[in-house]
């Protein structure tokens, strides 16, 4: 692929065809602030915090959508590039709560981190402000749209990586806002409730519910590691609190990027759950009574062992678990085919 040389803010990059400003940018390591922009989504240029600007150019250029050209030169923090983003998060911030101490993602919002870098304190245009009431009918996902910055990621998450295109934009001008069809809540749609949504909201505005009720956000260690509903393999971080799973966050996975399921993501009730069983339960005089693993597992070989015995391999029968690996799954396989003696195998995900 041909490469394009480019200056950015005097250091010389050489960046495949079709990059944009913005890549060029990273590879360089240089920082240009980004909301409405997602590396796994279209690129709309909506919010405009990226504007650089580029010589020759008669206006700022956002960096996100732009190309690079043969011989361009670019400045990431001008004077004029700097007013802009201030003036962009003055307008933000000025039809938006002032409730960053209690707001669960406090410590997490890009809003609050660009208003930090730049030096704005609080919006300062005056006028009528958004009173919308907070969204929280349904067990998974708070919605704010007090908080909503109108980035429209959520938008292009659920119609281009999801599929669903539950919510976009209605209305119009001042009014404007995401919404599903007939402005209903998510409850009343046909929201699956992956999640998919939160995990790409820069701001407050679209929370997990359990998460963000159990820990501030700076309380959590994130712990790396592949989902167990089914055999996909899907990466995520599970959020630790007091030795205690609190919520799962996307971490941009190399099988699932950062899209989850419903299970994946909020079906993680069942490791703390006081009805989970932690230790291998017999049946003894008809009540059943804990006992250790080796115990257990003899118990069973010797009862298939006898029921083989008795009446044949195709007595017994195993069905297999799409929460299984494929290892596990062909260690299954084999111990059916090989030990008991029957091809009688099926798999859950087929019923």
């Amino acid at each position: 692929m041909a490469e394009v040389n480019l200056i950015i803010n005097d250091q010389k990059v050489a960046v495949p065809e079709g990059s944009t400003i913005l890549e060029a940018a990273q590879k360089l390591n240089i920082f240009i602030p980004t909301l409405c922009y997602d590396p796994e989504l279209s690129r709309p240029a909506s919010c405009r915090i990226c504007v650089v600007e580029v010589k020759g150019s008669k206006n700022l250029v956002p960096s996100c959508a732009a190309l690079v050209r043969e011989g361009m030169v670019v400045y990431t923090d001008s004077p004029p590039v700097i007013e802009a983003r201030k003036t962009i998060l003055d307008l933000l911030l000025s039809n938006h709560p002032e409730d960053c101490l209690t707001c669960g993602r406090n410590g997490d919002c890009r809003l609050q981190d660009y208003a930090y870098l730049y030096g704005v304190r609080r919006g300062t245009f005056g006028g009528e402000k958004h009173s919308y009431a907070l969204e929280d009918d349904n067990p998974f996902i708070v919605r704010d749209m007090n908080k909503c910055i109108l980035c429209g990621k959520c938008v292009r998450m659920c119609a281009e990586v999801q599929g669903k295109n539950v919510v976009d934009f209605a209305y119009r001008g001042f009014h404007t806002k995401i919404a599903p069809a007939m402005d209903t809540t998510l409850s009343q749609s046909d929201c699956v409730f992956c999640g998919n949504c939160v995990a790409v909201c820069p701001v407050g505005a679209l929370q997990e519910k359990g998460l963000r009720k159990s820990a501030r956000t700076w309380e959590v260690k994130k712990v790396r590691t592949t989902c167990p509903y089914c055999g996909t393999g899907c990466n995520f971080d599970l959020n630790v609190k007091d030795g205690k799973v609190v919520g799962v966050t996307s971490c941009a996975g190399e099988v699932n990027g950062r899209a989850l399921c419903v299970k994946g993501r909020f079906g993680y009730g069942f490791i703390h759950h006081p009805d989970r069983l932690t230790r291998p339960l017999i049946k003894k005089d008809g009540v059943l009574k804990e006992a250790s693993w080796e115990e257990a597992i003899n118990l069973v070989a010797a009862r298939m062992g006898a029921i083989k015995e008795k009446y044949g391999p195709d007595a017994l029968s195993v069905l297999a678990s799409a929460r299984c690996t494929n290892e596990e799954n062909y260690l299954l396989s084999k111990l059916t085919r090989a030990v008991f003696g029957t091809n009688n195998i099926d798999h859950c995900a087929r019923l």
